[in-house]
């Protein structure tokens, strides 16, 4: 039994270790971004305003954009298309029209080959009469 018991513990340990020296993705796409938030200040309402976010492929494969998706009807998100080879920049760009008066925190979602998962990029800003 102690036999066993030893040999399941040495398992583990070198399991655990294993586990612990893998990384990601050596070979992914990753976005750099220059900026991951805009804040417009004060915007008129009824005026959309836009903001484009650049990034660039800093991994060693293509990137390509699954989607990007804004929080709400009221942000629209487009976004470079095709692949975007090692070392070559892209854009999202959100555009918001605002509808109401008063202080707005709005969110797009990119999705992309990646090992990060999801980006967040954030507009805000206050709409005025």
């Amino acid at each position: 039994m102690k036999k066993y018991l030893a040999f399941l513990t040495l398992a583990i340990a070198v399991l655990s270790f294993n586990f612990s020296m893998i990384e990601k993705n050596p070979v992914a796409a990753v976005m750099s971004w220059s900026t991951t938030e805009v804040d417009f200040g004060k915007i008129a309402l009824s005026k959309p305003v836009t903001a484009d976010f650049k990034f660039q492929n800093t991994g060693n494969t293509p990137l390509v954009i699954v989607s990007a998706q804004g929080s709400c009807g009221c942000t629209v998100a487009e976004y470079t298309k095709g692949e975007i080879l090692p070392g070559e920049y892209g854009e999202v760009t959100a555009t918001y029209n605002a509808a109401k008066v008063g202080a707005f925190n709005k969110t797009v979602t990119v999705n992309a080959n990646t090992d990060n998962g999801p980006i967040t990029l954030r507009i805000k800003g206050e709409v005025v009469n």
